[in-house]
């Protein structure tokens, strides 16, 4: 099985599959359940019902079907291929024409087409949680390539840890590609001796060099190279300051941008006069091609009075709760005032069009993004007889506050089930619903915070916990980071429905005063303290979702399933 749930339980649960659609027995006996529920049930069979249990099921099948829908190298490889052609020069052996065709992202978009007789050197750098796919896939057409012509094969992959097989590194080596390992979402001395080895290729290519990047989600930090005169610690302060701020993606990259050396369009103009082609995997919501992994490749629309208005913002100027280091803040000051240049705009040479190739000089195309992930969950809700309801896929926000909507939302479906027409005029969506949803939301962190979670984790228990409350029942929530990383911890997110927090504080402790357990109180203190990955992990319920590097990244889904 694909999905591992972490479980230390030792629970029981039924052994044989039950499918809740035909079981209206069971169905009629507990309607009422849900608003009948008392504060505590300990160790009763209904801390869990029959139907809670086939949804779990069915959320796992869901988010598997997601994630294989933006498998990296299925995703590059479905975009580019090799088009030859013989044509007759007189002699007796017909001329071989061999040309990279990139298909076209959408009906009525065009058509790229690279001739490789324009070329002597194809290289492939890739960066990123899903690098060492889309490299895989990028190198399997451009050895065909090499094989038909004399073009020579070679390039340099950051991976993070762990997130190539030995299998896909030894297939890369074979194609003159080195693999280097670097350090998420924390950038390490790896992260800039890889970007330097890239950039150094970069600069030695030349106008008869095809270079094709590949970049997913993590690139920002696998890729870096402190700009002069900061240093990679000045960087990892910065990148701290950045993660606790609560800041979103998109604004962490526009400081990111002018505090190195690739970001921002610089990779592309460091490669001027080769051509670049960019594929990329796009974990950020709407996908912004100048903000994906910082826009190495894209010219930038920023500029040094947004970034220091960002700074300023959220707390990371001088005094302020994230305070950035003083080298940081001087770089700043300093491209305010007009001392340092600023990123490569749309007027560079290096995003003109080159004549001599028919192409401009850089290409950037987007391979796969959330929505794929959300429109695969939505098609096997439907296969597994759930009515999907697509909420969007530009979720943002704080994660518990996000978790409030949609607890409420699915709190109204659950009244049209148990026919509450007094309170329920219109109804929202046919039964059973599943309310699917991706993005990527925030947690906002206090300066001195011990705790250790993710944002789905704690979206998750924010949800169980408003279940709880409400005696909401019928109802499962999962939301995950389809990378299989939430946070710095082993788990891809969280699932859990209205009983989940009684289950847990069940097999925790109980108040040895008067032996009444309270449920919510070290819940609510997990959540207070950010602590979501130490609260689900020590009790006994299957609520972490464990699914190890999935080798793609498109940011976040979550599944919401209402009997």
């Amino acid at each position: 099985m694909f999905f591992q749930v972490s479980s230390k339980s030792g629970m029981v649960f039924l052994s044989t599959k039950i499918n809740y659609r035909q079981n209206e027995e069971w169905n009629q006996r507990h309607r009422g359940y849900r608003h009948s529920l008392t504060r505590r049930v300990s160790s009763s069979s209904l801390d869990i019902t029959p139907n809670e249990i086939q949804m779990r099921q069915d959320c796992k099948k869901i988010i598997h079907a997601a994630i294989r829908a933006v498998d990296p190298f299925i995703a590059v490889r479905n975009r580019i291929r090799l088009h030859t052609n013989e044509t007759a020069d007189g002699s007796s052996s017909p001329k071989k024409s061999v040309a990279l065709v990139v298909r076209p992202e959408r009906d009525g978009s065009r058509e790229l087409k690279y001739n490789l007789s324009n070329y002597d050197n194809i290289k492939i750098f890739a960066f990123g949680k899903a690098s060492a796919a889309m490299a895989m896939a990028a190198a399997e057409v451009a050895k065909e390539a090499a094989s038909i012509s004399s073009i020579k094969l070679e390039g340099t992959v950051i991976i993070k840890d762990d997130h190539a097989t030995p299998e896909e590194i030894e297939s890369l080596a074979k194609c003159n590609i080195a693999v280097r390992a670097a350090s998420h979402p924390v950038p390490d001395a790896r992260s800039v001796s890889g970007a330097n080895e890239i950039l150094q290729s970069a600069q030695c290519a030349d106008a008869r060099t095809l270079i094709v990047v590949c970049i997913s989600g993590g690139g920002s930090a696998l890729f870096c190279s402190p700009r002069h005169p900061l240093t990679l610690e000045d960087l990892m302060k910065t990148n701290a300051a950045l993660l606790s701020s609560g800041m979103p993606i998109e604004k962490m990259n526009v400081i990111r941008k002018r505090l190195e050396n690739g970001k921002g369009g610089k990779l592309a103009a460091s490669a001027y006069p080769a051509t670049v082609l960019t594929l990329v995997l796009s974990d950020i919501i709407g996908d912004p091609l100048d903000l994906i992994a910082s826009g190495p490749t894209v010219p930038d629309s920023s500029g040094w009075v947004e970034a220091w208005e960002i700074a300023r913002e959220y707390g990371l100027d001088e005094g302020g709760e994230h305070e950035l280091p003083p080298t940081v803040l001087k770089l700043l000051q300093m491209g305010m005032d007009g001392l340092l240049g600023d990123t490569p705009k749309s007027d560079n040479p290096a995003f003109s069009y080159n004549d001599a190739t028919s192409t401009l000089h850089a290409e950037n195309v987007l391979v796969g993004n959330n929505c794929a992930a959300v429109m695969a969950a939505a098609e096997e809700a439907k296969q597994l007889g759930y009515h999907p309801v697509v909420l969007g896929t530009r979720v943002d926000g704080e994660a518990s506050c996000v978790a409030g909507v949609y607890v409420s939302m699915a709190e109204m479906l659950s009244r049209q089930r148990d026919n509450d027409k007094n309170n329920l005029k219109y109804e929202i969506a046919q039964l059973p619903a599943a309310l699917i949803a991706g993005g990527e939301t925030t947690v906002t962190l206090p300066h001195n915070s011990k705790g250790k979670g993710g944002r789905n984790q704690e979206l998750a228990l924010s949800a169980a916990i408003k279940m709880e409350q409400i005696g909401l029942r019928e109802v499962v929530l999962a939301s995950v980071g389809t990378d299989g990383t939430d946070g710095p911890t082993d788990a891809a997110g969280a699932m859990v429905d209205g009983g989940t927090t009684i289950r847990i504080e069940d097999s925790i402790s109980c108040d040895t005063t008067n032996n009444v357990p309270t449920p919510t109180l070290r819940a609510k203190d997990a959540l207070r303290n950010h602590d979501a990955y130490n609260y689900f992990n020590s009790g006994k319920d299957d609520s972490l979702i464990i699914t190890g590097a999935t080798g793609t990244n498109v940011a976040d889904i979550c599944i919401t399933l209402v009997h």
